[in-house]
């Protein structure tokens, strides 16, 4: 009886295995242990009236699944925590993880992996000329801050949509070779948790172009989000604005490194709020090290008032490739990121040092 149950499991194992190499259907993921040494001040007027150093123990887990339906038809999904930045932590933290400055306080706290499911759900078509994607699109705000700069203008830096927004967005993208780029548009539908309106088209629509194209070996993506319908700024705690962002990023290969400079500006004039500020980005990539330093401004204006906000990040990082085969890869990345940000020329000061060392399993 063991043996005809064991060669019934293993007929059905070979079956499913069939099916899903027949469809096309392919499973991956990473998985990350990440320490973290925390180090914050914060200065009100030149004193010192609160600082913290703290360690924590995070871990995350990611599955991506991706099926070829054939003739260019696609789907893909990534399972993971909904938590920041897909990150669980051993133990809770002194507080909550918040957006600084701001006029509102956005609460995240650590959770474990029982929160595990879909966070990007989407499916289209690859085309010779051109192609279609609609669901939970991945934003790539990693490696591009137009979404941070738009969404947190006070300060923009640390990757906050990554880690805050799990570097999604829901809505349809569309792409198209125009001349020798390609031109993508694409129609966003933003969070309506804090609107109360009566209405049919209630929800926040923003609009995002963006053409990348070759000069030489140089690429260039200029590119604009803008708002189409009135949306909210929660980080500012703004209601009912509609912002406009623009800026490109450039990326210029010398030799073995890869370097990258940004610049983006954001405004809005509306309702009361008048804001304008802009973020600078300076990357070099060489091998297994990956080097930035982000600088961005804000004036605020709104409702009479006067606000200036200032911020520097720096990024410094180096990949070890421990383990590499055809089944995955084990990588130890140390890393050191410096945040510092100055409100009204030093009424408030704020910094925070991150010490980490990423041990990431890819598989």
């Amino acid at each position: 009886m063991k043996k005809l149950l064991s060669l019934v499991f293993a007929l059905a194992m070979t079956a499913t295995f069939v099916t899903t190499t027949e469809a096309g259907i392919k499973i991956s993921g990473d998985a990350q242990v990440r320490p973290r040494g925390e180090f914050t001040e914060t200065k009100v007027n030149g004193t010192e009236t609160q600082s913290n150093d703290e360690l924590y123990w995070l871990y995350r887990l990611r599955l991506k699944i991706a099926a070829d339906l054939g003739e260019g038809f696609f789907a893909k999904a990534l399972l993971a925590n909904h938590s920041a930045g897909w990150f669980a932590t051993i133990g809770d933290p002194k507080g909550p993880i918040t957006i600084y400055p701001g006029n509102r306080t956005k609460e995240i706290f650590p959770s474990d992996l029982s929160a595990f499911g879909v966070s990007q759900m989407y499916f289209g078509r690859m085309m010779k000329c051109c192609h279609y994607v609609v669901g939970w699109l991945p934003a790539n705000s990693f490696n591009n801050p137009i979404y941070d700069l738009a969404v947190y203008p006070s300060q923009p830096l640390g990757i906050p949509y990554f880690l805050l927004g799990n570097d999604r967005v829901f809505g349809l993208n569309y792409g198209s070779k125009v001349g020798p780029g390609e031109l993508n548009a694409s129609i966003l539908v933003l969070d309506d948790f804090l609107k109360d309106i009566d209405g049919f088209l209630k929800d926040e629509y923003v609009l995002h172009l963006m053409y990348k194209t070759n000069i030489g070996n140089v690429t260039i993506d200029p590119q604009v989000l803008a708002a189409l319908t009135d949306v909210n700024l929660f980080s500012m705690g703004y209601d009912d604005v509609a912002p406009i962002t623009l800026g490109t990023n450039v990326v210029i290969p010398a030799g073995d490194t890869k370097f990258t400079l940004g610049g983006f500006y954001t405004f809005c004039d509306d309702s009361g709020v008048d804001y304008d500020g802009y973020l600078l980005r300076v990357k070099a990539e060489n091998g297994p090290v990956r080097a930035w330093l982000d600088y961005s401004s804000m004036d605020d204006d709104s409702f009479s008032g006067s606000d200036e906000y200032d911020n520097m990040y720096i990024w410094a990082q180096y990949n070890w490739k421990v383990h590499e085969s055809s089944m995955g890869s084990l990588t130890l990345s140390p890393t050191v990121r410096y945040l510092a940000t100055d409100r009204n020329d030093g009424a408030v000061e704020y910094q925070r040092l991150r010490t980490e060392i990423w041990a990431n399993v890819s598989f």
